[in-house]
């Protein structure tokens, strides 16, 4: 049409010129590729783009449709042809299939030929950014480099992956609202049965939070609005206010996907290459499940929507009920009983430990503590089994004001590790202060370090009887001199 045009004005082509300048760049772009950290067993990929150009995707108006074979890659090379039993990916002129990207996992389905050929496609990728590549088992027959197949996608599985990325429109919209908006995506993914959130936020999303999100986003399910698409310019869209999403790449035309309503405006306005839901009343429902920290300022939410976010929230209720009913209470009094166990559980802890002390005192956990003369030093020393370490520090003291002044070393031996306390007198700080002595404990017990203050001080080893007698000689061989 060129030549034409131009012929008629007396002007030619310099049609070897061309070619040259479009091999060149040909070149530049395949030397960029394999600089970009491409694999070199993916060189498959940048071929067959080459020779056939980009996939047509015609899946966001069909889940199924007709396709000419283009290429079949089995085991990293091109093949011509695929028959039963054989593991191939098959590149279609187009497909309603579409490519996992944007966080969006792929799409699954079957592939079938007139002529008997039938495989069941497990995945859908995209090379490149513009091959749609199925990966696929052949269930019977044989498929060719040439042949017209019919495509077909799982619909059931494509509308959760639908109501899943929707939803992450609509739960952006919504952080930004409720934290600010210095709230930006970080990453997603998409899956059939789940959606993950990440979003830059400096601190953990509280309760309180999180709840009012996800009220949020129910309301503007509830409110059942139209999904609308429109194809603008990315700088066009930018301009309106649409939101570019993180790890997304945007060609020359990019799809602007508008959802929701707030005050006469758009809730969510964002650039997305993704399948999405015709109104939000199709996501049904969502539910937060969880909300944490992947990486510095980094936070993410995981959620559910639609069957998958009932059958969460009624196993949840189902659990509430089976915890009633063993506390004999009403759904709604299981929080106050639970309070009231826990603070009983404390005053018994308390009791306990407080017997536990009396009981060390009065020998009954063992040996009696007994003063003695190390030097000229008054000393009292003692290993109890079994005692909380917490309580050492109350007991120390009951000991040194029954000893009058001097040192007290008492180790509670427990099963999982020693605890030793040291306290010392004030008028022997001079001489010897509390961490020293607990440093030697601790190193006869094979453990290290502990620390405190001059009168008092606090470490720990491990575990075992001889470990604990170990540590009280340490400490009486370092008073004795």
């Amino acid at each position: 049409l060129t030549e034409d045009a131009l012929r008629a004005q007396g002007f030619g082509i310099d049609r070897a010129g061309f070619d040259a300048a479009m091999d060149n760049q040909k070149a530049m772009a395949r030397a960029a590729w394999k600089g970009s950290g491409a694999k070199a067993s993916d060189e498959v990929w940048f071929d067959i783009a080459e020779r056939v150009g980009s996939t047509e995707f015609t899946g966001y108006t069909a889940t199924e449709g007709e396709g000419q074979v283009v290429a079949l890659v089995k085991d990293g090379a091109e093949v011509q042809s695929a028959k039963a039993g054989d593991s191939v990916t098959l590149i279609t002129n187009q497909t309603p299939f579409y490519g996992e990207s944007g966080g969006q996992m792929g799409d699954a389905g079957s592939i079938t030929s007139l002529s008997g050929f039938a495989a069941t496609v497990t995945d859908t990728s995209k090379p490149l950014g513009r091959l749609h590549a199925h990966q696929l088992t052949v269930d019977t027959g044989e498929v060719k480099v040439g042949d017209v197949v019919q495509l077909k996608i799982d619909t059931e599985r494509r509308d959760t992956l639908r109501s899943n990325h929707s939803a992450t429109h609509l739960l952006h919209a919504a952080l930004r609202n409720r934290l600010g908006g210095h709230v930006t995506q970080k990453g997603s993914m998409v899956a059939p049965d789940r959606l993950r959130f990440d979003f830059s936020h400096n601190q953990a999303v509280t309760p309180d939070e999180i709840a009012d999100i996800e009220a949020e986003v129910n309301a503007q399910i509830r409110r059942n609005t139209a999904v609308t698409t429109r194809l603008m310019a990315p700088d066009q869209a930018v301009e309106a206010g649409a939101l570019a999403l993180f790890g997304e790449k945007y060609g020359d035309e990019v799809r602007v996907l508008s959802m929701g309503e707030v005050e006469g405006s758009n809730y969510s306005v964002e650039l997305c290459g993704g399948t999405h839901v015709n109104a939000l009343g199709d996501i049904a429902l969502m539910t937060i499940v969880s909300e944490g920290a992947v990486a510095s300022g980094i936070r993410r939410i995981e959620a559910l929507t639609g069957e998958a976010a009932r059958l969460h929230l009624a196993n949840r209720e189902s659990q509430l009920k089976d915890v009633a009913s063993l506390f004999k209470v009403s759904p709604d009094e299981v929080a106050a009983r639970v309070e009231t166990l826990l603070a009983e559980r404390r005053a018994l802890e308390k009791e306990l430990s407080d017997t536990k002390t009396k009981l060390a005192l009065s020998g009954g956990g063992g040996p009696k503590a007994e003063a003695e003369k190390l030097g000229d030093i008054n000393f009292m020393g003692q290993v109890i089994p079994g005692i909380e370490p917490k309580a050492l520090r109350g007991l120390a003291d009951e000991q040194m004001k029954a000893l009058g002044g001097g040192v007290v070393a008492i180790i509670a031996a427990n099963e999982n590790a020693n605890t030793v306390v040291v306290a010392v007198s004030p008028e022997l700080h001079g001489k010897f202060a509390a961490p020293d002595l607990v440093r030697a404990a601790t190193t006869a017990m094979g453990g290290q370090g502990g620390g405190g203050r001059p009168e008092m001080a606090q470490g720990g080893g491990p575990a075992g009887s001889d470990q604990a007698q170990a540590g009280l000689d340490a400490i009486k061989a370092v008073l004795a001199g």
